[in-house]
């Protein structure tokens, strides 16, 4: 089982590292990240539950540990993160469906053989 909590801390002081080799990419990261919630129309606990669907279905370790963090602090309770991921799995079986879709779409399209 994952110690998430030691994870982050060491994923922080491994990001920390990066920082101080690209700080532009960094900053620009910072910068795309703080526009996402500029607007204030969604409140923070939203923005973390869709930091965690999206956490899900990228199969990012690292998103996981950092965004459960902050939907906690901002209120977001087991019930609701269960319901977000919910909305992520039936995401991800309809985007397989799409796509087995658009595969049969290309094998359609091939000539005889």
């Amino acid at each position: 089982m994952q110690d998430w909590n030691a994870y982050r801390a060491s994923l922080m002081e491994l990001v920390d590292d990066y920082a101080q080799e690209n700080p532009d990419v960094m900053q620009g990261l910072m910068t795309i990240n703080n526009a996402a919630a500029k607007t204030g129309h969604l409140e923070p606990k939203m923005h973390g539950l869709i930091a965690l669907a999206v956490a899900a279905t990228t199969r990012c370790d690292g998103c996981i540990s950092v965004h459960v963090k902050k939907a906690v602090e901002h209120g977001a309770t087991r019930e609701e993160i269960a319901e977000a991921l919910g909305v992520a799995i039936a995401l991800n079986a309809g985007a397989a469906l799409v796509y087995s879709a658009r595969v049969l779409e290309a094998v359609g399209q091939l000539p005889e053989a």
